[in-house]
């Protein structure tokens, strides 16, 4: 049995807003629901009465009424809501009195934040929204950006939904590169670029990268110059953003269909051209307000802060938070400067709630600091972690240094979704290492290679029926090729998600890493997060990372890269020690083949190892093959693993 850090109260569990819905399902059904375990199985039991569920208490607007809840279409081409109209945007801006706070920007360095209260949030987008229709930009055409999390890209997206256009943003910490095989697929019409950001204490100059975009994306006429670094003079040819909220326009709302393009969010790309996931108006605001209301638990004037880029869908999933009439907090900067930053963001702008990648929490917890010591967190109830998994000594940090009383909810979703599949809820004990359970409307399992459910032992992720978040297609995929192949190549019909999972029979849920980077030793698969979360709280150790490879004859290499700490060594000592921790703390099957020194470790630009790729580069795959540059974060570390296999290969 794992270790239980924090049990709810009745009293905290009564005055959820989850109970408040549950109370009204009751009525609604005729039937008790005492825990979110009867809750679950019911919305799976009827995933449509659920959904509509959703719909009618949180009072989703359709300008024009729905026919059909869902098609009988097979996944992917299940259709929801059929005849529905409405708009995410309208929605997202329908609540909040105007002179409360909806936006609190908060720049790296501790600079005064500038709060936006609603009132001036709608009147920003109104005129926006305005000023892209007197630009020509009509329903399904396309709007990018390349802009940090600053309130100009909500301002952007927003004002993009109402007018029924197609949204997509990259952070400017991607290259020129990287941008464009996003960007270059949808073709937009309008470009809305920062000049830089901030990073680390520095302030990154973009402009180079910004010129590029203008050169390398022929379809772009107009181009709106965000002065985030600079009150130097705008680049020829541009458009002041300034400009675009300088004309009073009445606040409109295009009424669209309801799996209408709303935003496309970007796979990491890290094997090939990113693919693009195009979200729709309907699916995100039941997303939204599913999430939201019920997991987050927000309420009106109640503020979400989440850590994140304009490259990652939790900046997307967080915008969920403006759909019950809740503020979020934009953070724009390292999470590390100074250390313990973010927590000190979120005592400064008094979050309720918080969501952040579990990397934060851990390199957070490496630096020494103890955020409850130095600030008033006593409003933050409940912090969300993704990203990837938790490591068990990051949940004792938690509970020590942020709060006892704080929720940690583990979450996993994607991009894939712009949401999540698992995570607590108000019913759930925090155990460590463990993921509370499976959110409503989301029928996953865990299953075998013969297609059939595994409870307590190791299977891939599935979902088996239809969610109204999942992508209405990918971008450039009319016929639905790249969607089946991507999800539905296994089994037909059932999206498998390519994570390795147990379900316990509690209902609870560890993830242990992607399958498509599968440990398989001696019959046996092994997560790769199981090293992680023991090793790394080594310090030694700065981060690992774990590949298996196939070998000729049924053999199998079991290899790991160490990037030992600052001032520290892979002596022989190390070694010992590493083998000895993962032989009494996991298995003997977790000791590897080998143990080798690395530079570095290298990332997607969301953060996440590239354990696929250099699994490739080991099986002789080129570089240019195995992995896309312009999506990786040190590239030259990259270069180091390439070479690394080339003389291993040789």
């Amino acid at each position: 049995m794992t270790d239980t850090l924090w049990s709810p109260t009745v009293a905290r569990i009564e005055n959820s807003a989850l109970r408040e819905y549950l109370n009204w399902s009751e009525e609604r059904e005729g039937r008790p629901f005492p825990d979110h375990d009867a809750f679950w199985a019911w919305s799976v039991e009827d995933i449509d009465r659920f959904w509509l569920s959703i719909v009618d208490y949180f009072g989703v607007e359709f300008s024009a009424p729905w026919t059909q809840v869902r098609t009988a279409d097979p996944m992917p081409h299940t259709r929801w809501f059929t005849g529905a109209r409405l708009n995410w945007a309208q929605h997202a801006l329908r609540r909040g009195a105007d002179d409360a706070t909806a936006l609190v920007c908060v720049q790296e360095g501790g600079a005064p934040a500038r709060e936006i209260t609603w009132g001036a949030l709608r009147r920003s987008v109104a005129a926006a929204a305005g000023w892209l229709r007197r630009a020509g930009v009509r329903p399904g055409d396309r709007v990018c950006a390349y802009l940090p999390n600053t309130e100009h890209a909500v301002i952007g997206l927003l004002a993009a939904g109402a007018v029924g256009a197609v949204w997509s943003c990259c952070s400017p910490d991607f290259g020129a590169e990287g941008t464009i095989g996003r960007l270059a697929q949808l073709e937009p019409g309008v470009l809305i670029a920062t000049d830089g950001y901030h990073w680390n204490g520095k302030e990154i100059d973009r402009s180079d990268v910004v010129a590029k975009l203008r050169e390398q994306l022929p379809t772009v006429h107009h181009f709106v110059h965000v002065p985030y670094l600079s009150d130097g003079p705008h680049p020829e040819g541009s458009i002041p953003w300034d400009e675009l909220l300088s004309q009073e326009e009445p606040l409109e709302f295009e009424q669209v269909e309801f799996s209408h393009p709303l935003w496309v969010l970007f796979t990491s790309g890290t094997t090939g051209l990113p693919k693009g996931l195009v979200h729709g108006h309907g699916g995100m605001t039941l997303q939204g307000l599913m999430w939201s209301g019920l997991y987050c638990g927000l309420r009106e004037g109640e503020r979400m802060f989440a850590f994140t880029s304009t490259g990652w869908a939790l900046w997307n999933m967080q915008l969920g938070a403006l759909t019950r009439g809740a503020s979020i907090v934009l953070y724009e900067g390292s999470p590390g400067h100074p250390a313990g930053a973010v927590f000190e963001v979120a005592a400064r702008t008094r979050a309720d709630v918080m969501l952040l990648g579990a990397a934060v929490v851990t390199a957070t917890a490496n630096t020494g600091v103890s955020p409850r010591q130095e600030h008033d967190l006593s409003r933050l109830r409940h912090v969300m972690v993704s990203g990837s998994a938790l490591p068990s000594a990051g949940y004792h940090w938690v509970m020590e240094h942020v709060g006892s009383d704080v929720r940690i909810d583990s979450t996993s979703g994607g991009t894939d979704i712009s949401g999540a599949f698992v995570g607590a809820n108000e019913y759930a004990p925090v155990r460590v290492g463990r993921i509370g359970g499976r959110l409503a409307g989301v029928d996953c399992a865990a299953w075998g290679e013969d297609g059939h459910p595994v409870v307590g032992s190791v299977g891939d992720l599935v979902v088996t029926q239809p969610m109204p978040s999942m992508p209405v297609h990918l971008w450039n995929d009319p016929d639905a090729a790249r969607y089946t192949e991507s999800y539905f190549e296994t089994w037909p019909g059932v999206w498998r998600h390519g994570d390795w999972v147990t379900l316990y029979s509690d209902g609870s849920l560890a993830i242990h890493g992607r399958s498509d980077s599968t440990l398989n030793r001696q019959g046996v698969r092994l997560g790769s997060s199981d090293f992680y979360d023991v090793l790394e709280t080594m310090p030694e150790i700065a981060e690992t990372l774990v590949v298996g490879v196939d070998q000729p004859d049924d053999g199998y290499w079991l290899g790991l890269f160490v990037v030992p700490a600052p001032g520290h060594a892979l002596d022989e000592d190390l070694k010992q020690r590493i083998v000895a921790t993962l032989r009494t703390r996991l298995t003997p099957r977790h000791v590897p083949d080998e143990i080798v020194e690395a530079p570095a470790v290298p990332h997607t630009l969301s953060g996440k190892r590239l354990e696929v790729p250099i699994k490739k580069l080991l099986t002789g795959r080129p570089l240019e093959k195995a992995a896309n540059i312009a999506s990786v974060d040190d590239p030259d570390a990259l270069r180091w693993y390439a070479r690394f296999a080339a003389d291993r290969l040789e």
